[in-house]
């Protein structure tokens, strides 16, 4: 049912099929629902122990913003989240209205970012409704979902890996109008075709995670996976876990997952991964993989199951995990890292590093080929999304809460234009050759 006031129209027409000829006839919407956080509830959270993103996220009417012209206005059909939606719903490391602010002073279309609110949200599928004058290779109407790597094509620095580009930020975190709405601004090069065989809720969950695991392992900036490689994974059902599983099995190398359940450890193996290690079955104790033997114990569980040591490690756990992986890694071997969702601040024993040869590669997000070209597996069948469940754009903030409290696998959606889950999909034959057992397996 439409909102009142909403932007009904124009989403309504988008859901019936419209031509872009028919889009571009009904008006912009001046305003639209999104869900946000509120520059004056930065505080809320100080000296509490549990920080709930459902007190801090709101869904509510905001400002339609003007459009700049290498920018396009979709409508988000779908949307997901990712670590960076809490890290904003907590404030932290640092309240993300800082960033808001850095950006505005830089001219007018800074300028539209820094409000007293900021629209949430770093991956999407949808429709585009509007493009700036300056956009040249898409058109309204065209369906597609977003990257959210927001990349100056200015910047020289974007034109030899966008990443580089000092200017580069994480759409949605660090700017506003991000995908957890009705609508979101996107800029001409964070736009990619969506796979025709995918619903709008799957299409819209992969595009930051796995691309961030294809620069990670695939791509010529990480860890160069090559055929008959051991890679150890860890969260290997999680959004980047996941997706990385996938990955290695799908380029010819062997994949050892690590999981925390019986559960998790069915799903990984449905995966195609042969070797997967229940962390809770090491015995370490209370300190865990913080434990000094942890490292020992986990490289004999690794030989144990592939007969030598793992020639990568993909790690984002951090602080709980980092010790143990530097170990683990074989001589020469390589530790790609990019985040520390269980703390930042890491203790390794460098001997281990360094008398062994081995590398610590920092990864961080991926540049617009990388997001193409991942999300060209997806459309090729070669990989699939991990989505486990979708909430409602009024649940966003329950969404963010289940990802927050690690009570999900894979990904989690949220729907906000599509009315319903499993619309969307192009090319129901191709959806029939991959099979719904595994489309759906993370929502088994």
């Amino acid at each position: 049912m439409a909102h009142p006031g909403s932007s009904h129209a124009l989403l309504d027409a988008v859901r019936s099929g419209a031509s872009g000829p028919e889009l571009q006839e009904i008006d912009l919407p001046t305003r639209f629902r999104a869900a946000f956080t509120r520059k004056d509830e930065v505080g809320i959270f100080e000296g509490q122990t549990d920080k709930d993103v459902r007190r801090s996220m709101h869904v509510g009417e905001v400002e339609m913003p003007e459009l700049a012209p290498d920018e396009c206005v979709v409508a988000v059909m779908s949307a997901a989240i990712n670590f960076n939606t809490v890290w904003s719903a907590i404030f932290e490391p640092v309240p993300t209205f800082a960033f808001l602010e850095k950006f505005g002073r830089q001219g007018w279309y800074g300028a539209r970012h820094d409000l007293p609110y900021h629209i949430l949200g770093s991956d999407g599928s949808g429709v585009i409704v509007r493009t700036g004058a300056g956009v040249k290779h898409w058109k309204v109407g065209d369906k597609v979902v977003l990257s959210p790597s927001y990349v100056d094509e200015e910047d020289h620095g974007s034109y030899d890996d966008g990443m580089m580009s000092e200017t580069q930020l994480a759409w949605g975190f660090e700017t506003n109008f991000g995908s957890l709405g009705e609508y979101c601004i996107v800029k001409a090069n964070q736009l990619i075709r969506k796979p025709a065989h995918l619903t709008w809720e799957e299409a819209g969950s992969n595009t930051l995670c796995a691309a961030t695991a294809y620069r990670m392992l695939v791509g010529t900036h990480g860890a160069r996976m090559k055929q008959g490689d051991v890679v150890l994974i860890w969260g290997a059902t999680g959004g980047l876990g996941s997706f990385a599983t996938q990955l290695v099995k799908n380029g010819g190398g062997i994949p050892v997952g690590v999981v925390s359940s019986d559960e998790k450890a069915d799903i990984v193996r449905s995966q195609g991964c042969d070797h997967v290690i229940n962390r809770n079955e090491l015995n370490l104790g209370e300190q865990g993989l913080r434990h000094p033997k942890a490292g020992r114990v986990l490289g004999e569980a690794i030989r144990g199951l592939t007969g030598e040591d793992p020639g990568i490690v993909f790690e984002y756990l951090g602080r709980e995990t980092f010790g143990a992986s530097v170990y683990v890694a074989k001589r020469g071997g390589k530790i790609v890292t990019c985040g520390s969702s269980t703390g930042f601040k890491h203790e390794y024993d460098n001997r281990f590093l360094w008398m062994r040869l081995k590398s610590i590669i920092g990864s961080h997000g991926f540049n617009y080929h990388e997001a193409v070209e991942v999300n060209r597996l997806f459309s090729l069948g070669m990989i699939h999304p991990t989505l486990s469940r979708s909430f409602s754009l009024d649940e966003a903030g329950e969404a963010t809460r289940a990802v927050q409290t690690n009570q999900h696998i894979g990904k989690v959606a949220v729907l906000c234009g599509a009315e319903k889950e499993g619309l969307g999909v192009d090319d129901p034959a191709l959806r029939e050759k991959i099979g719904e057992e595994k489309l759906n397996l993370y929502r088994r």
